[in-house]
């Protein structure tokens, strides 16, 4: 008796959560939080990005008295996508405000340029 193993079956790489999402090419998202200075503020606002299978375009932040300000930068979201992560955003009890503001891919490209420049 012989058994026969497809290379396809034991090969196949299992998808991924950004295998299957819809994507907006292009497409450039800002979520900007104001929110205690907490140990556990930075991850639970991250969690809602890599659960997705996403990576952040650009991620700072910046602690001001008792308030940390930061700025979440994320690529190719669609609208719907992008409305949910910031009322999910929005809830997280440590976040007093919350602002999601679309960038310009031209505004996004001159921004980059001018901390590369300043970083030289």
């Amino acid at each position: 008796m012989s058994s026969t193993v497809h290379a396809n079956t034991l090969n196949a790489a299992p998808a991924s959560a950004s295998d299957a999402r819809a994507i907006a090419p292009g497409r450039r998202v800002a979520f900007s939080l104001l929110a205690e200075a907490d140990p556990g503020t930075l991850p639970r606002i991250l969690e809602y990005v890599a659960k997705r299978g996403l990576v952040p375009l650009a991620l700072s932040s910046r602690l001001t008295d008792d308030l940390l300000d930061i700025v979440l930068e994320v690529g190719d979201l669609p609208q719907a996508e992008t409305d949910h992560i910031g009322r999910c955003l929005g809830q997280i009890p440590m976040v007093v405000r919350i602002t999601v503001t679309e960038l310009l891919a031209e505004a996004a490209t001159a921004d980059r340029f001018a901390e590369l420049v300043a970083a030289e």
